[in-house]
């Protein structure tokens, strides 16, 4: 199960020589937190090699953890006395010097407590950013220390929706998690720079991004490079974001990963959100709304040109799905819920959550699309995992790249001509007991203004049970097509089903699936 991260409030609110001096100054940043005066940093060459070189080279050695301890004063801060440390806006890196960009950073304690090393990159020289406590403000006066802290993550500032405004779109905070919106759009689900053994009873591993390189962008560029330096027992990595806010935000994400161990359970690319229910499942939710989530459904794009959609549900016991594949053309955790009437919550903005599409670049041969659902008894917790998991487990010594790109917004990047699933809705059947209902809406593409005359069928399938009562008519109050059916589960305590909607020539909707569980 994922670490606590917040979800809300926080997020709201060169040459040999060089290079090793560059690694010495990283692995010996976490040494200064206790000095009472910082060090003035030095700069080195740095090149788009020098944090895959660094991740190789701390892959070779025995894993070391991160300076996490922390003065007294700050050692058992709760959420409150956390969230009052503020970073001043008018500190942020390249604060006032009309770029397009500016960084604040956070300060650690509470979740947050080990050191995080930041460099700025100018003119393909790398400096470590210092810390000071006159960057923040402290709600407490006495949680202000002098000692060299470091920090604990980062912000990045873009005027997203007003020019000449800059507010927040991507963080970089906890383990390996960060987020990103759109324009328009609040905080929601997260990515992870990688996963190892997400839903194993054993435990999981979190990687951490103990380092990072904001390169300085130029004067009218609208995108920003910022490296990662990944570690963890079993693997250490290097990452390279190019990031571009806007109606989409997109990050060109390049990685290079070297395990110290064999790996069993990687995941490539993993997405974290938050499913609490839906119509499709509420069963055991008692709650004044239609829906609480992130994401609504896994939506996946095989290599074989397959389009599934998968909707999420908040299970009474730990479920865990593969979608086995051969270089898929992309998948995702989505929210096609765009109205408040979907929600009807004032504060949290559910409507306004990003979905998140990953297009792999290049060919990530054979493998499985992964689904973990965890129950959870409210919508704090993040209990939906889904990444790309490598058919041959990582072998230690050996370098594994992955590239691909990141959709933050408010559908997939790409057009279909497919009909879409608008909604699951899921019940009992009124006269039996054991029976389950199911609505399921169709929109746009080929049932589009198709009214009574249109011939549309359904293909179901199930792997336990039966389906029976199948019924399928126009809905105009969507300009879609509604199917409803019955399944009847019998004995079985677990069914894979799917069904499609079709026509004369085939299927012309995209495969809904479903995992039903008592």
């Amino acid at each position: 199960m994922t670490p606590p991260v917040f979800r809300r409030d926080l997020l709201r609110a060169g040459s040999g020589a060089a290079f090793a001096a560059l690694a010495t100054d990283f692995l010996a940043s976490s040494a200064r937190a206790a000095e009472s005066a910082p060090i003035v940093p030095a700069s080195v060459p740095f090149d788009h090699e020098t944090v895959t070189r660094m991740a190789r080279e701390l892959a070779a050695k025995p894993y070391s953890a991160p300076e996490q301890s922390l003065p007294k004063a700050l050692d058992n801060l709760n959420f409150d006395q956390f969230r009052s440390i503020e970073y001043r806006p008018d500190q942020a890196l390249w604060h006032g010097q009309n770029l397009a960009f500016d960084v604040e950073f956070f300060h650690r304690g509470f979740l947050y407590r080990p050191r995080i090393a930041i460099h700025e990159v100018v003119d393909g020289k790398s400096t470590a950013v210092p810390y000071t406590p006159d960057l923040f403000n402290f709600g407490d006066p006495m949680l202000r220390v002098t000692d060299d802290l470091g920090f604990a993550g980062l912000r990045l500032r873009y005027a997203i929706n007003t020019p000449g405004v800059m507010e927040e779109c991507a963080v970089f905070l906890g383990a390996s998690y960060f987020r990103a919106v759109a324009k328009g759009q609040n905080y929601g689900l997260s990515a992870r720079g990688f996963a190892d053994g997400t839903g194993d009873p054993k435990g999981e591993e979190f990687a951490l991004f103990r380092a990072f390189w904001l390169e300085k962008p130029q004067p009218g560029v609208d995108s920003i490079v910022i490296h990662a330096l990944l570690d963890s027992p079993s693997l250490a990595g290097a990452f390279r974001f190019t990031i571009r806010p806007g109606d989409t935000t997109i990050f060109d994400v390049q990685s290079a990963l070297f395990p110290r161990v064999k790996i069993e359970q990687s995941g490539i690319a993993p997405l974290t959100g938050m499913f609490y229910f839906d119509a499709n499942d509420r069963n055991h939710i008692d709650d004044w709304r239609p829906a609480a989530h992130d994401s609504e459904a896994l939506q996946i794009w095989t290599g074989s040109d397959l389009q599934l959609y998968r909707p999420l549900r908040n299970p009474l016991d730990l479920q865990f799905s593969a979608f086995t594949d051969i270089s898929p053309r992309g998948f995702g955790l989505m929210q096609r819920r765009r109205s408040f009437h979907d929600f009807e919550d004032l504060a949290l903005d559910y409507e306004k959550r990003p979905s998140l599409w990953i297009e792999p670049i290049g060919d990530w041969g054979a493998g499985a699309v992964d689904l973990v659902e965890i129950p959870t008894p409210n919508e704090v917790n993040d209990n939906i995992v889904s990444f790309w998991r490598p058919k041959e487990p990582l072998q230690a010594g050996h370098e594994y790249t992955y590239t691909y790109r990141m959709y933050w917004g408010w559908d997939v990047p790409f057009p279909t001509d497919l009909a879409r699933i608008g909604a699951t809705r899921e019940g009992a059947v009124t006269d039996h007991k054991d029976g389950r209902f199911f609505a399921i809406d169709f929109t746009g593409g080929p049932v589009a203004d198709k009214g009574q005359d249109a011939k549309f069928h359904l293909i179901p399938n199930t792997s336990a049970g039966t389906i029976r009562n199948v019924v399928v008519e126009p809905n105009p109050n969507i300009n879609g097509w509604r199917t409803t059916f019955e399944f009847y589960p019998g004995d079985a305590k677990l069914a894979e089903m799917s069904v499609v909607l079709a026509d004369e020539q085939g299927p012309v909707s995209e495969q809904w699936m479903y995992r039903w569980t008592p």
